[in-house]
């Protein structure tokens, strides 16, 4: 992993000292898949680094408190780890939802807080300087996904369904999408009647048997992986056999299995098959420990969740080494400055995928991908920097 090379004469010997980390994760609740495998991979790096010699010396120790994809739960995880265990700094939460009321509390509290996930557009950038994400907006996603879809599968009209009780699939299908379908020359047949659904139902054939009568060339699905799986098994049970285009809420190995015949095209940061030595190693070193735990699917992969958190500590971790951190008691609010001014200076950090750097909204400057998923695997079809400036991401 890489460093802000503006900080190295800062390095200290932290010989006998602790590096304490936190991280908020859904490991129960809807969104449990990723916050289980979050976990195996904080569990992997925290080996990883300490086998190394830990942070100059110091021994990392990651905390990990489950929030169940809930925003009360997460911002009461946060306090926890600021006030009880006086961690550094925190890697998530997870969903926009949940970082929509903890950042504000970060910045409250003066202690970094970067999302593994959240892409909702804005949520960063509405709580700096202490809220990071190391995720791209999805209107900068949009932008690129939705030419690629019309051009590939000659789409002409789509009809959207999408969960309203997610914020970020709420803001995608109901906003950007239907946006950029309009701008990209894509009518939109239900713009006046948008289908939705609530995170949780488990029978959407009502909503679908409506999708299916509009006929349309493709179909907008707005959910997380958890929730989009109901809605393409009940458009495979009722017999639309139509290609699927989405945010990266629907990265995961579990959706490829829902329909594998139908064509599913969404963004993403990271996928396994990737072809990088950093990302061939992550997968190689995460794959078999995440197959070992009895509470996940047995054929499950690296996500890019996983990815992302593993890429958030690796860089608090190097702030530390590099920053000045003395991990003593009396200079934890300095420390915790450190951090967030490490991060807000950081260029090029050696991620799986590639350099990343964080803009002034708190967002992800990185490589994205746009990929297929069917026949039970994704595959890359185009790959674009995150920013105007393609050198930002060494394309």
């Amino acid at each position: 992993m890489g460093v802000a090379t503006s900080t190295l004469s800062f390095a200290q010997d932290l010989k006998g000292r602790e590096i304490a980390i936190g991280a908020i994760v859904p490991s129960s609740g809807h969104f449990a898949e990723w916050g289980r495998a979050n976990t195996v991979t904080l569990k992997m790096l925290e080996k990883q680094v300490n086998d190394a010699g830990g942070v100059n010396g110091a021994k990392l120790r990651i905390l990990i408190y489950d929030d169940a994809a809930r925003p009360a739960q997460a911002t009461n995880a946060l306090r926890k780890l600021a006030g009880d265990d006086k961690v550094l700094a925190v890697a998530g939460p997870l969903t926009s939802s949940a970082c929509e009321v903890v950042f504000p509390v970060a910045n409250q509290l003066g202690v970094v807080s970067t999302s593994q996930a959240s892409s909702k557009p804005g949520v960063a950038k509405a709580n700096r300087p202490w809220a990071f994400r190391n995720t791209i907006d999805e209107q900068i996603l949009a932008q690129t996904t939705v030419p690629y879809f019309k051009q590939t599968y000659g789409i002409k009209t789509v009809a959207v369904i999408y969960d309203a009780k997610d914020a970020t699939a709420a803001t995608v299908g109901t906003k950007i999408m239907p946006d950029t379908m309009v701008a990209n020359g894509i009518e939109v047949l239900n713009a006046k009647d948008l289908l939705s659904f609530n995170t949780g139902d488990l029978d959407v054939s009502a909503q679908v048997t409506k999708l299916k009568s509009y006929n349309p060339d493709g179909v907008v699905v707005s959910a997380d992986y958890s929730q989009a799986v109901t809605v393409i098994r009940e458009m495979k049970r009722q017999g639309m056999t139509k290609p699927i285009v989405g945010a990266t809420q629907l990265i995961s190995s579990a959706i490829l299995k829902a329909a594998p015949e139908l064509p599913i095209v969404a963004p993403t940061t990271f996928y396994v098959g990737m072809d990088t030595d950093a990302a061939k190693k992550f997968v190689a070193s995460l794959t078999p420990l995440l197959r070992a735990e009895s509470n996940l699917p047995a054929e499950i992969e690296p996500s890019m969740y996983d990815a992302n958190i593993y890429e958030i500590v690796s860089m608090y971790v190097e702030a530390a080494k590099h920053a000045g951190v003395t991990a003593k008691p009396e200079d934890l609010e300095a420390d915790r400055v450190k951090i967030r001014d490490y991060m807000a200076k950081l260029k090029d950090f050696k991620g799986l995928a590639g350099p990343v750097t964080f803009n002034a909204d708190g967002d992800a400057v990185k490589l994205f991908y746009i990929v297929e998923g069917k026949n039970g695997a994704w595959a890359d079809k185009l790959h674009k920097c995150s920013s105007p400036d393609q050198a930002a991401c060494g394309l």
